[in-house]
């Protein structure tokens, strides 16, 4: 099933529940949208996180989770992703993301270990609750950072804030 993926884990590190004000649908395509677009851009570490590392630099890569796979949101599975979610909304959707960093000095990119995580995001009655679960790697992003980059950069697309945080665990 498109955006599901069978084998997400059961305890995720961070759980976060959001409400927002505009219809899940709209919702779901600006975060489809927003992943789409953050998609193999770099970023400056101190943009997602509190910098751990100096003149490091980050690139996110994010899949879609397609039964026991992860599809790569690029333009094709962009259009897919917002075809299908145009019939109807999703409940859950399941994102891979890999988040790759670049410590640069004298002019030269030198790659850092990535991180890996698994994002769950599930819609319910104006209430967004957010699981993700960090497979491996050094976490110079946390999973908070991960959450609030993701949720800053849905807000930032919509007119004003449309998604608040109700509650983290």
């Amino acid at each position: 099933m498109l955006g599901y993926y069978e084998g997400f884990p059961e305890n995720p590190q961070k759980t976060a529940f959001f409400t927002f004000s505009i219809s899940n649908k709209r919702l779901q395509q600006t975060l489809i949208q927003t992943l789409y677009e953050i998609n193999g851009k770099s970023f400056d570490l101190q943009e997602v996180s509190d910098p751990s590392i100096p003149n490091c630099t980050v690139i996110f890569e994010f899949g879609i989770a397609e039964e026991n796979t992860f599809n790569y949101l690029d333009k094709e599975e962009n259009k897919k992703l917002l075809k299908v979610l145009k019939k109807t909304p999703f409940q859950i959707t399941d994102f891979y993301c890999a988040v790759r960093y670049y410590k640069t000095k004298n002019d030269k990119k030198t790659p850092l270990k990535f991180d890996y995580y698994m994002v769950r995001f599930l819609f319910e009655n104006k209430l967004l609750e957010t699981r993700i679960f960090h497979e491996r790697g050094p976490e110079h992003a946390t999973p908070d950072d991960i959450i609030n980059f993701i949720i800053g950069r849905i807000n930032e697309k919509l007119s004003r804030k449309i998604v608040r945080i109700l509650e983290e665990s």
